[in-house]
């Protein structure tokens, strides 16, 4: 019963620290491309066109 436990706390320690991995690699490319999306709705709008049905 104890190796149980100690199997089942290694496993979940295991995969928080590859969620935690995968988190800090991909949050930078995250934050780059909401500011980049960002950048392009500000485009957009303040471009304008002649439709008023606006096109994403």
């Amino acid at each position: 019963m104890l190796w149980k436990i100690i199997g089942v706390v290694a496993v979940v320690w295991i995969a928080l620290a590859i969620i935690g991995a995968l988190i800090k690699g991909l949050f930078p490319i995250l934050v780059i491309s909401a500011v980049v999306f960002g950048l392009y709705l500000l485009y957009k709008a303040v471009a304008g066109s002649d439709n008023s049905v606006s096109k994403l």
